[in-house]
């Protein structure tokens, strides 16, 4: 297949792209090509300064036509307006990237599935995903733009441990209070259930829809089919780490209330909400699809290749001292509540 990847160096796109040239494919990068090292000689780069500039890619797709289009960093409705301006009758496939976080909040249900309805009044990053769906699904009803959609939930890959609570440089400060003996804070009581897919079994779904007939016009989300509380997630850590887990709990409204990190969207809107995935259309579209990583396995790989690459290793001390800070209040109000 001629396959076109809007992005294709990222979390999720990464390892994508690593499976299709491991078996030959012919894979086009459209990106800046700051991170395209790693595919150096395995892919046709199709570098632009600006994805978002419409003529400039024009230019640069020129006379090419697709089997597949994916784009991955398209986040607001008037940049997936520009890809079905631009490959209207370019792609037999286009693959969007929209985001699990769209399905309901409040949940109505703890198992999801692509029925479920979207909607989420806690995060705009999540409105937006619902708002390019919402338009690419009237394309394909009004003109038959081949579209599938595609909606990940929690994807992580070698290069950042997931974690529920972390500041703005991701989680690395986090594990850094973890070996440091320190308390992490996590959110709620630690038991609400939640799902983590690497980035290799995303890939496998991923690639089973591409080309697949069964795929247009219809969502699908790719997910691990292991659920675990967020406890067992931070415990797979520390265990990882070869430290003790020491839980700090928060409740999830407070975090929100108490930061300018954006944990009313990050947490209310998506974290903080228990879900069960349920892959069955999945695994119908993909005969034989098999999600193996488990999440004791994949966070292994992680953590040694993070504490093995400096490049990783971000530090966070806003963050720290903001944890310490919370911490601090919330055992000074219990202990005037108790002895006062």
């Amino acid at each position: 297949m001629k396959i076109l990847f809007i992005g294709g160096t990222g979390t999720i796109s990464s390892a994508i792209t690593r499976k299709l040239t491991e078996s030959g494919e012919n894979v086009y990068l459209l990106n800046r090509g700051n991170r395209n090292d790693e595919f150096s000689g395995k892919v046709i780069h199709l570098k632009v300064n600006d994805v978002n500039d419409e003529e400039e890619v024009k230019r640069m797709i020129g006379s090419h036509n697709f089997d597949v289009v994916c784009d991955f960093i398209g986040f607001k409705k008037e940049q997936l307006e520009r890809d079905y301006r631009i490959f209207k009758g370019k792609t037999k496939q286009f693959m969007y990237i929209s985001s699990a976080s769209a399905y309901n909040k409040p949940c109505r249900d703890y198992v999801i599935t692509e029925g479920t309805s979207l909607a989420n009044p806690y995060w705009q990053y999540s409105r937006d995903k619902i708002e390019c769906e919402d338009f690419l699904m009237e394309m394909y009803r009004k003109e038959g733009f081949p579209v599938t959609i595609i909606r990940p939930s929690h994807t992580y890959c070698e290069r950042e441990v997931p974690l529920g609570v972390h500041g703005r440089n991701g989680s690395y400060q986090v594990i850094k209070r973890m070996l440091e003996g320190k308390r992490v804070i996590v959110h709620g009581d630690g038991t609400s259930l939640w799902t983590m897919t690497h980035n290799s079994d995303f890939a496998k779904g991923f690639i089973g829809l591409m080309g697949n007939l069964h795929a247009i016009g219809e969502a699908f989300q790719i997910t691990n089919d292991e659920t675990l509380t967020w406890n067992q997630i931070y415990e797979t850590v520390a265990s990882a780490l070869g430290v003790e887990f020491k839980p700090f709990y928060v409740a999830s409204d407070f975090l929100a209330r108490c930061s300018d990190y954006d944990f009313t969207g990050s947490l209310i809107g998506d974290k903080a909400n228990s879900v069960v995935f349920d892959n069955s259309k999945l695994k119908k579209a993909v005969p034989g699809l098999n999600m193996n990583v488990r999440f004791e396995e994949g966070i292994k790989m992680t953590i040694d290749y993070v504490l093995s690459h400096e490049e990783c290793q971000r530090e966070d001390p806003e963050f720290d001292a903001w944890c310490d800070k919370v911490i601090s209040a919330i055992e000074y109000a219990e202990k005037k509540i108790l002895f006062s």
